[in-house]
C-alpha cells in the first residue's frame, strides 16, 4: 500500500512539476476541440402524424375493399423518398436554390433521402420525420428548412394517393378504350365476313347448329301436326257416324198430337242434339237417349204407318255443317303435314350438300362469336373501371388527416454539443496530464529518494530540500497566479461557449 501511495505520489509530483506543459497541451486540444465542435452544424428535426381512413361504404360496394385501399396507402409510403419525389421537395424548398448541374442534385437526393423516415406505427397511422443541418445557414434557418420538407412529404403522400390515383385510372381507361375500338374494329370486319357468307350461301345463315335447330323444330312441328291430323280425322269419324244414324227426313203425325211417333221423333232429336255436342256413344245421357229412341221406335212401329210425307230432318243439317268444317280442318292439316314433310327433306338434303361450305361457315361463326364474347367482356370491364375511378377520386374513398402537423423544431437533435464541449474539456485536460506524466518518466530525474533508491540499487542516506530565497517565492507565487489564470480562463472559455450554446437555441424557439 505504501509503494502504491508513493508512485502516485510521484505521479502527482512529475505532473504538478510540469503543469504548464499539461495546461498548454489542455489549452491547445481543447482550442481546436471546440473550434471543430463549433463548425459541425446543428441538426433540426420536425415530424407529423398522419392518420389515413380506408372504411368507407361506398367503395366496399363496387369492390373496392379495405386491403385494397391499404396496399395502395402502402405502395405509396414505400415510394414516397423515391429519388423523383426527393427532387420535388428540394425544387420546393430552399435546399435548392444552389443546385444548378445533375450532379449537386443527385448528391441533395442521397443526402436528403437519408434525412427522411416515413414509418408507420399502426394500421392506419404514419409518422414522417424529417431533420436537416447546414452549416452555411443560421439555426433558425435549418429548423425551418426540416419543417418544409415535413409539410412538403404530407402534401406529395396526399397527391399521390389522389393524384396517382387519377393517373392509373385515366391511363388504364384510355388502355381499355384502345383495346375496345381495335376489338371494335377486329368484330366489324368479322361480322362484315359473316354476312357475305351468308349472302352467298342464303341456306347455311345460322350455321350447321342453327341447321340442326331448324330441323329439329321442323320435326316437332310435324309431330304435332300428326298429332293434331289424328284428332281432326277422329272427330270426323265420329260425326261421319252420328250422320250414318241420323235420318234425313222426318215422316208426318198419322196419329193425334203427342202420338208414339212425336215422341220418337223428339227423343230422337234430343240424341241428335247431344251428339252435336260432341259427346261420344258411352256418355251416360247419350246411352239413355240411344235406349229410349229404341223403345219408342218398337212403340210407334205398333201404332202404324201413314200420315203426312216426310220432311227435313234439322238435326241431320247441323250435322253436315259440323262435318264440312271438320273435313276442312282435316284437309287444312294435311297440307301442313306435306309443307312440314317437304321442309325436312330439304334442311337434310342442305346437312350433306355442302359439307365444306358448312364448315367455313361453322369456323367464320365462332370467330365472330370469340370475337363478341371479347368485346362484351372488355365493355363491361371498362365500364366497372370508370365507376371504380370515379369512386376512388371523386368520392375520395381514402381520407387523410393531419393530427400532428409539422412544427419548426425549437432545440437541435444533433449534435449534443454541450456534452461535446465537455468531452473536449475533459480531452484536453487528460492529454495535458498524460503528456506531463510521459515526459516526466522519460527524463532521468527522480521525485523522491525511494525511486532513486531502486534506481541505483544503493541506499540513499539522506536528502537535500530545496531552499528558496525571497525573490524566487514572489516570482513563484506570481507564476501560480499565471496559472490559476489560465486555468481559470480555460473553463471560463467553456462556460461562455456553453452560454453561447444555449442563447443560441433560445434565438431559435
Amino acid at each position: 500500500m505504501t509503494n502504491i501511495f508513493d508512485e502516485l505520489r510521484a505521479a502527482l509530483h512529475s505532473v504538478w512539476h510540469r503543469r504548464w506543459l499539461a495546461l498548454g497541451i489542455a489549452w491547445g486540444l481543447c482550442l481546436v476541440g471546440w473550434l471543430m465542435v463549433a463548425m459541425i452544424p446543428n441538426s433540426y428535426e420536425s415530424r407529423a402524424r398522419i392518420y389515413v381512413q380506408l372504411d368507407d361504404m361506398l367503395a366496399q360496394q363496387i369492390g373496392i375493399g379495405q386491403g385494397d385501399r391499404k396496399q395502395g396507402v402502402d405502395r405509396v409510403r414505400q415510394t414516397l423518398t423515391s429519388a423523383v419525389n426527393l427532387e420535388k421537395v428540394i425544387r420546393s424548398t430552399p435546399i435548392g436554390a444552389d443546385i444548378t448541374t445533375p450532379k449537386q442534385m443527385e448528391a441533395a437526393v442521397l443526402g436528403l433521402g437519408k434525412m427522411i423516415k416515413v414509418e408507420s406505427s399502426q394500421e392506419n397511422l404514419f409518422i414522417i420525420t424529417a431533420s436537416y443541418g447546414d452549416g452555411s445557414n443560421s439555426d433558425a434557418q435549418n429548423a425551418k428548412i426540416a419543417q418544409l420538407i415535413v409539410q412538403k412529404m404530407i402534401d406529395i403522400f396526399r397527391e399521390e394517393n389522389l393524384a396517382g390515383n387519377r393517373g392509373e385510372m385515366s391511363t388504364s381507361l384510355e388502355f381499355m378504350d384502345g383495346q375496345l375500338a381495335q376489338r371494335q374494329k377486329e368484330l366489324a370486319t368479322a361480322e362484315q365476313k359473316r354476312l357475305q357468307f351468308e349472302a352467298q350461301n342464303p341456306s347455311l345463315a345460322g350455321g350447321a347448329g342453327a341447321g340442326l335447330q331448324k330441323l329439329e323444330a321442323a320435326r316437332a312441328e310435324l309431330r304435332g301436326i300428326d298429332a293434331d291430323l289424328a284428332a281432326a280425322q277422329s272427330a270426323l269419324a265420329a260425326i261421319n257416324g252420328q250422320m250414318a244414324g241420323t235420318p234425313r227426313t222426318i215422316a208426318g203425325a198419322a196419329g193425334p198430337v203427342g202420338g208414339a211417333r212425336g215422341a220418337l221423333n223428339e227423343a230422337q232429336a234430343q240424341l241428335n242434339s247431344l251428339r252435336a255436342r260432341g259427346l261420344t256413344e258411352n256418355h251416360p245421357d247419350v246411352i239413355a237417349a240411344r235406349n229410349q229412341v229404341g223403345a219408342l221406335r218398337s212403340a210407334a212401329a205398333a201404332e202404324g204407318g201413314g200420315g203426312t210425307p216426310g220432311m227435313p230432318n234439322p238435326a241431320y243439317s247441323s250435322l253436315e255443317s259440323i262435318r264440312a268444317e271438320r273435313q276442312a280442318n282435316v284437309q287444312a292439316l294435311s297440307a301442313r303435314r306435306a309443307a312440314a314433310q317437304q321442309e325436312i327433306t330439304t334442311l337434310t338434303a342442305q346437312q350433306f350438300s355442302n359439307p365444306a361450305a358448312a364448315g367455313e361457315y361453322q369456323q367464320i361463326t365462332r370467330d365472330y362469336d370469340v370475337l363478341k364474347q371479347q368485346y362484351d367482356k372488355l365493355l363491361q370491364n371498362r365500364e366497372q373501371l370508370r365507376i371504380r375511378g370515379s369512386i376512388e377520386t371523386e368520392h375520395n374513398s381514402v381520407r387523410f388527416q393531419v393530427i400532428d402537423p409539422p412544427a419548426s423544431p425549437r432545440s437541435p437533435i444533433s449534435p449534443n454539443r454541450p456534452l461535446l464541449l465537455l468531452g473536449v474539456l475533459i480531452m484536453g485536460l487528460g492529454a495535458g496530464v498524460a503528456a506531463s506524466f510521459a515526459v516526466g518518466h522519460l527524463r532521468s530525474t527522480f521525485s523522491t529518494a525511494n525511486r532513486l533508491e531502486k534506481a541505483i540499487g544503493l541506499p540513499v542516506l539522506g536528502a537535500i530540500s530545496q531552499t528558496i530565497s525571497e525573490p524566487a517565492r514572489i516570482l513563484r507565487r506570481k507564476r501560480m497566479k499565471y496559472f490559476y489564470a489560465a486555468s481559470s480562463a480555460l473553463v471560463g472559455l467553456f462556460v461562455i461557449l456553453l452560454t453561447i450554446e444555449f442563447v443560441q437555441r433560445g434565438m431559435v424557439a
